[in-house]
Parts: structure tokens; sequence; C-alpha cells
């Protein structure tokens, strides 16, 4: 049951209005599109769209706080820096703290197991919905050890209660939980997608299908021009940890190349402890890239409220992984500097770490 309707039932309880991120309320909205305010039709309740046509309709508006003793956050993330519930979360904190009202997480398990970090950086004048404080795009967190991330790197002066998850080891992958998986988003059907999330997103800052349109978004990728016995044999020679590549032909039915044949490579994480999805998506984009440098091209559309830097750039949080591809780089040379950039974050993080192994 979804927490609305349960704290919508519950006594004691009055729950005054919905606030719904990116994909709405209940999570059926697709990516990047607007969603406006209306009200929820099981519990009558106004719900506040915080994903709407502009960057200043992600945070909640004073008067929609007017009268509140608390926001409750309670939706599940899925490990990564760029999906964008946990941006709405520190929005909502910020929203919080400057209203004088309370905040409390009711936390979930990362997806993605709590113990491996992976990823750049985010630099200075590289944010946007989709990274908006500096983490590891592969961070290890829950929602709540974020939440306290938050309060104490933004220094926000904000009553903050993070209601544990019970029974969560960092180490556990989410079929291990035996709890059901509901899709957090339309393009998020399964564990597995969000296990090839935090590389294959790097995918929607290019030209390349990401496999959305498909059944296996994140896990198919490719395009009209691509040869995918070439690109798996050149992935494969990369020789990276826990993933197979498969050649494959496939059609999306909406987004980039709808109804046109696309020729690509399906991935299949065979051991997810080894699995690093960040350099494994690095290396997609190289090859697909190299393979075809007169058709790849980097997205120049606004990205996420940001028109003046390339998507791939918001995503990365640098032009550096962009630049070095553009230089012809090795993916050995792309992955050299993200050793330091992840053991700096590593240890920023462990004063936020709530869960043993």
């Amino acid at each position: 049951m979804h927490a609305a309707d349960l704290l919508h039932g519950a006594p004691r309880v009055r729950l005054a209005a919905l606030f719904g991120p990116e994909h709405g309320v209940r999570g059926d909205a697709q990516y990047m599109a607007a969603v406006g305010g209306e009200r929820d039709p099981r519990t009558g309740l106004p719900a506040h769209s915080l994903y709407g046509e502009t960057r200043e309709s992600l945070r909640p508006r004073p008067e929609q706080l007017e009268g509140l003793d608390v926001l409750v956050f309670d939706v599940q993330d899925v490990g990564a820096r760029y999906y964008t519930y946990q941006a709405t979360m520190m929005l909502c904190m910020e929203a919080a703290a400057e209203a004088g009202i309370g905040f409390v997480v009711l936390d979930r398990p990362n997806p993605l197991g709590g113990l491996l970090v992976e990823g750049p950086r985010l630099l200075p004048g590289f944010e946007s919905f989709c990274g908006l404080h500096d983490l590891a795009v592969r961070h290890g967190l829950t929602v709540g050890e974020l939440a306290l991330l938050f309060r104490e790197e933004r220094k926000l002066d904000l009553e903050l209660d993070v209601v544990a998850c019970e029974g969560w080891r960092r180490g556990a992958s989410f079929r291990e939980t035996g709890l059901p998986w509901v899709f957090p988003s339309p393009n998020m059907p399964t564990p597995e997608t969000a296990l090839v999330y935090p590389g294959m997103c790097l995918l929607e800052g290019t030209n390349l299908s990401e496999g959305r349109g498909t059944t296996r978004p994140f896990e198919l990728f490719g395009a009209p021009w691509l040869d995918g016995a070439r690109l798996a044999e050149d992935l494969a020679r990369e020789r990276l940890p826990g993933v197979r590549f498969r050649p494959v032909s496939f059609v999306p039915t909406w987004d980039k190349h709808a109804g046109v044949r696309c020729h690509g490579v399906e991935l299949h994480v065979h051991d997810p402890a080894r699995f690093r999805p960040f350099r494994t998506g690095l290396a997609a984009v190289l090859h697909a890239r190299r393979q075809a440098p007169e058709r790849f091209a980097w997205r120049t559309e606004p990205y996420e409220f940001v028109a003046d830097v390339l998507a791939f750039d918001l995503l990365c949080g640098s032009a550096r992984e962009r630049l070095a591809i553009e230089r012809g780089a090795t993916l050995a040379e792309l992955v050299k500097p993200l050793g330091a950039e992840e053991r700096s974050f590593e240890r920023r993080r462990r004063l936020y770490l709530r869960y043993d192994a």
C-alpha cells in the first residue's frame, strides 16, 4: 500500500497535502515530463508537483508549507546521483528548514547495496537537477544517510528524524531483502535495471538509445548506424568486471529512434559484486563514438533545466570525461582519475553510515 494511503487512514495523523517528485506522487509519469498540480484521486488531497516547467517548481513554495508541522519523505531511491528523488529530498529539506518545520525520512534500502562507491565528483558550475550536491555517481547511501549528509554539508538548521530500516545490511542486494520491487519510475522495472543505471544513464547525454521504449531500458543500448557484433567485441576486450555483452537489434516504441531498428549491445551482469556500472557506461559511449564518430552526437538540448552545459557533462559532473573521449583517450585513461575521487567520497560518507555490512 502507498504511504499516502497508510498515513491518510492512520489514527492521530492529519495528512494535509502530498508532494510529488519527478514521475508524480504515484510514480507513473514519464521522465522529464512536467507534472501539474492536481488532487490525488485516492485520498482527495492536494498533490503539489515538485517537477513542473521551471526550476522554481522543484521545491515546495512557502504557502504550500503553511500550517504543516512536518514533511515526511518516503520515496524509493535507486542509489545514483542522477536519479532526481534525492535532489528533491534535499530541496524539501532546505524548504522545511526555512519554514521552521520538521523533516522525517522513512528510510529504504539502497537497491545497489551500501558497500561500493563509484564515479567522479561533481564540480561547481555543473550542478543540475540530476546532481545538486557533490556525491559520487554511485554513492552507496540510503536516503536517510543522504539526509544526514545534506543537513551537515549544507549547514541546514533542521529538525531531522530518520526512521531506520529494520534488518537491512549494507552488503545485501535488493533481491536478498525479500521485498517486492515496486517501480520507483516507469523506466526502472527491475532491480537489475537499477544496477546498470549509474553507468548507462550516461547515454541520455548522447544520441544513442539507452533502451527506453523497450522492455529492457538501460540494459540495451544502440543506434541505427552501429554494428552490434563489433561493439560487443570491442567492449569484451576491455575486460570489464562482472558483465558480458551480447549483440542485439531492437526497435524502440518511443523516445530516441522510435520505430527504427537499432543495433547495439545487451548487458548481462553475471557478478553484481564485481560489476562497475559507471566504468561500463563510459566504455559504452567511448566505443560507440569510436565506431561511428560522424554519426555520434552529444545531446545539445536543455537537460534538467540547464541549457548552457551539455547533458553529458552534467551527468559526469564536469567536462573532463567528454573532452577526454573527444581527444581519443582509452578507457584506462578515462577511469584513471576516478580512484582518488572515490576514496575521497568514501571518507566523507563514513560519518553518516547507519547500517552494518
